[in-house]
Order: structure tokens, then C-alpha cells, then sequence
């Protein structure tokens, strides 16, 4: 394996659970990846932050939630409160000094929960299609009647993916109650550092208001939304990563 890449660390949290992860020392502010629903630590735009960290010499670190990719634990006992705590005892363990958030999708909405409980630990959040309350505000309503009575029944229910080569999402009634408690997009939000927002306008997952809801409700007045006219969700095309690395460098020359 490359000396540069080496194999993933191993955190192991209170509980027993073990946390992997990948990181690079380097100058702060350091950078931290916080991934999707059920997405792991080594997927393009982690890797495209961490190359960017590597050219700039700032301190990267990515990691993977329990139930996800190399961490322990099953997914479907993981839930909004759950992955928040792993990112809070990651970035606690793992990390020194002021930290831009990076978020994608759900880890959007783990971002500004961390942000929320160490807010001098960071010093700036970007987020791409971030989906805070999605477990509220999107998922019931993408169930039919029989899916509705299939998650009371059953506990879960299985729900086709977006993208034809991805297995089907499962649900689990879990998920939903426990994502109440984690709600944001009722009330302001109480984070005062610079945000940063990318959102696809043809983003058929989370739609683009979302990211409007976030910039209206967070109490931060350095704030900056960028929507994409041809997005998708991922946000994973040539452009949309030199985007991410315009904005997160941007962030950095800010910060730094």
C-alpha cells in the first residue's frame, strides 16, 4: 500500500464501538469530511478534500460513522444521534485546533449538530446539498400507504435507490423517532461561523430549498448559498469537485 495512504486508523469509542479513519497532520484550520447516508470514508469528494489539504498543507481527517464502510456496528442500528456522537468524539480525539466541516447530504445535517456542540472547535461549515430533518421532512413523504404500514408493522421498510446501480435504501422507524430529536430547520439555528452552501438545482433527492431554509434559519451572517443549475444530488462531476476545492479553498484563505 502506498506509504502515503496508509491503512485506516482505528478509534475506539467508550462504548467499545471502533471508529476508522484516514488522516494528515498539517497547519490549521484543518478540515474534516463528514459523509452521506450510507456512503463511507473513500468516496470521491472525501478524496478530492484530502488531495487539497495534502497541496495546501492543511490537517485532513475522514472517517466512517458506525454501521458505515470500515467502522464497526450494523447500519441499521445506527440513527441521527448516533453519528452525530461519533463525529463529536472524532473530532474531540482526532483533531486540534479551529476545524472547517465539510458535509454532504446527511452529513450536512451532522455538521451543524457538531457545530452546535463545540462551537470553538469550528471555524467554518460547507455543505453540500445538506439535509438536515430529512428523516422528517423528506423520507414520509416518499412512502406510500402500504410502505407507511409496512414501517409500523414491521419496523422498517425498504425503499428503491435513486440510482438503479445502488442497493434499495432500508428505513427504520428508529431512524425517524430518533431524528426528532435532532431537528434544526424549526427554529434558529445557533452557529455564528461562516457557512458555505452548494446545492443542485436538479437535485431529486433534497431539494434545492433546503439549502434556503438552512441560510435563513442559521444565526451566522457570513453566509453563502451556490446553486447549481444542472446539480444532482452527488455532486460528484468534474465541476462540481474544482467547485467544492474553489469554495473550500476560498474558506481556508479566509481562515487562515
Amino acid at each position: 500500500m502506498d506509504e502515503a495512504y496508509p491503512e485506516a486508523g482505528i478509534l475506539t469509542r467508550d462504548s467499545g464501538a471502533t471508529i476508522a479513519y484516514h488522516q494528515s497532520p498539517g497547519k490549521h484550520p484543518g478540515v474534516c469530511f463528514l459523509t452521506g447516508f450510507k456512503s463511507d470514508m473513500n468516496g470521491g469528494k472525501a478524496m478530492e478534500m484530502e488531495a487539497l489539504c495534502r497541496e495546501r498543507g492543511h490537517a485532513f481527517l475522514r472517517f466512517d460513522y458506525q454501521g458505515h464502510g470500515q467502522s464497526s456496528g450494523a447500519f441499521d442500528d445506527g440513527t441521527i444521534g448516533l453519528w452525530a456522537e461519533d463525529a463529536i468524539a472524532t473530532l474531540d480525539a482526532l483533531t486540534e485546533g479551529p476545524q472547517i466541516l465539510v458535509g454532504s447530504s446527511m452529513g450536512g445535517w451532522i455538521m451543524l449538530l457538531v457545530a452546535l456542540a463545540r462551537p470553538d472547535r469550528i471555524a467554518g461549515l460547507v455543505g453540500l446539498a445538506a439535509a438536515p430533518d430529512f428523516t422528517e421532512d423528506l423520507i414520509p413523504d416518499v412512502l406510500d400507504d402500504d410502505q407507511k404500514a409496512t414501517l409500523q408493522r414491521d419496523g422498517f421498510v425498504d425503499i428503491p435507490h435513486c440510482y438503479d446501480d445502488e442497493e434499495p435504501y432500508r428505513i427504520n422507524k428508529k431512524l425517524l423517532d430518533e431524528g426528532r430529536n435532532q431537528l434544526l430547520l424549526r427554529a434558529e439555528i445557533g452557529i455564528d461561523c461562516p457557512v458555505r452552501l452548494i446545492h443542485g438545482i436538479k437535485d431529486a433527492d433534497v431539494p434545492w430549498q433546503t439549502a434556503h431554509k438552512i441560510m435563513e434559519q442559521v444565526r451566522a451572517t457570513d453566509v453563502e448559498v451556490q446553486f447549481v443549475k444542472k446539480g444532482e444530488h452527488r455532486l460528484s462531476e468534474p465541476s462540481d469537485l474544482l467547485r467544492l476545492r474553489r469554495t473550500v479553498s476560498a474558506l481556508l484563505d479566509q481562515l487562515s
